[in-house]
């Protein structure tokens, strides 16, 4: 069943809603992921462009990725909470990729994969079940 859930920046400034639930939840474990949020990975929620609604003002950081493709990097233009990624190039190029502890409500928002477990902190421990890929 489809419901639709709401999310937003630490200051207030950008909100979204979109449909739920995602196509996938991911963890990724790259290192840039772990740059762009301060921590041992960034956990994201794959939906179709069309699935989002948004409203404020956002600020892009377009990256090369460890893949060597390109990751448009979005957040609030104000406190520059990290909201957004996108792939712009191949399959990926259709969906969004929500940083899910932006969302309102974080419930079913566990990820199932892993993404560049190769680059994932020493320290870290994967769940038994979880599909795992060294890259993306």
């Amino acid at each position: 069943m489809s419901e639709t859930r709401s999310g937003g920046c630490l200051c207030g400034a950008v909100r979204y809603e979109v449909a739920w639930p995602p196509l996938g939840v991911s963890a990724c474990h790259c290192t840039h992921c772990q740059k762009q949020s301060g921590s041992a990975l960034s956990v994201i929620a794959r939906v179709p462009r069309e699935a989002l609604k948004m409203t404020g003002v956002l600020t892009d950081f377009h990256d090369t990725a460890e893949s060597g493709g390109s990751v448009i990097r979005r957040f609030c233009a104000k406190c520059g909470s990290p909201l957004i990624s996108e792939i712009p190039q191949g399959q990926s190029a259709a969906f969004l990729f929500i940083k899910t502890g932006t969302l309102d409500d974080t419930s079913g928002a566990s990820p199932t994969s892993h993404w560049w477990t190769s680059s994932a902190q020493e320290w870290f421990n994967f769940p038994d079940d979880a599909v795992m890929m060294e890259r993306q």
